[in-house]
């Protein structure tokens, strides 16, 4: 990517916009810069009327989203950073319309959190997932994880934090479909303009019933109160910067 180009690219086709995360040099690591950038463009899709579907995926075939940029988390790299508190990691579940995720190679941390907001995930064969926030000394996706693939299954993909393939995933329930690499966007495209063919109030409304059927706020503010406790404490800030070194070198 060079200076010039967006961190995030937008791409509309009817009532179907597709969001490119394009921070390729870091596998899409979620800055503050990405993290407001993504934010907007979701605000953007959300405030159009005549938007019906939105597909999110990383430039490249490399990495959907290699979650939070741990130099800037860990204070090795400073950068400015935009001045706003919310995140686009949980964004997919408060949006109006359908999100699909389609994901392409590394989808960790952040990044898997991410994904598990969306509606629905398509995968490459070559995607990879892993929940490392138990290593890193945090509670991640355990709000909304189990909706997925159960509570047992998630409890063990987030104790061990283990990483899990594009077919793992399929079978535990976590994406729908897994395609060759050359054939997961068209997929994504025929699945949301499929969506957007139909009526736009009644999906949204849809939507809005089976999340109040299986999501949980008090769950997700429970995670949140948890980080808060977890977040800063010598031993957090121990393990990640050890996650740190050994992910970056750094």
């Amino acid at each position: 990517m060079t200076e010039s180009e967006p961190l995030v690219l937008e791409e509309r086709r009817g009532g179907v916009v597709l969001l490119t995360l394009n921070r390729p040099e870091r596998h899409h690591a979620l800055s503050a810069a990405l993290n407001a950038a993504l934010d907007d463009a979701f605000s953007r899709a959300a405030d159009d009327p005549e938007v019906a579907c939105v597909i999110l995926t990383g430039s490249g075939e490399k990495a959907f989203c290699a979650g939070g940029d741990m130099l800037e988390m860990s204070g090795v790299e400073t950068q400015e950073r935009p001045r706003r508190t919310s995140s686009a990691i949980a964004r997919p579940a408060s949006m109006p319309m359908p999100v699909i995720a389609a994901v392409n190679g590394y989808c960790y941390g952040g990044g898997a959190r991410l994904a598990i907001a969306c509606d629905i995930r398509l995968a490459a064969e070559n995607a990879t997932f892993r929940l490392p926030g138990a290593e890193y000394g945090l509670v991640v996706a355990a709000a909304t994880l189990p909706r997925l693939v159960g509570a047992e299954r998630a409890k063990e993909l987030i104790f061990t934090a283990r990483k899990f393939t594009a077919a793992e995933a399929h079978a535990y329930g976590l994406v729908t479909e897994v395609y060759p690499q050359a054939e997961l966007l068209p997929a994504a495209w025929a699945l949301a303009e499929t969506i957007a063919s139909h009526s736009a109030a009644a999906v949204r409304e849809t939507k809005r019933v089976i999340d109040a059927a299986t999501l949980s706020a008090e769950a997700s503010a429970m995670e949140d109160e948890a980080n808060r406790r977890l977040r800063g404490s010598p031993e957090q800030v121990d393990r990640f910067r050890d996650a740190t070194r050994r992910v970056t070198g750094r």
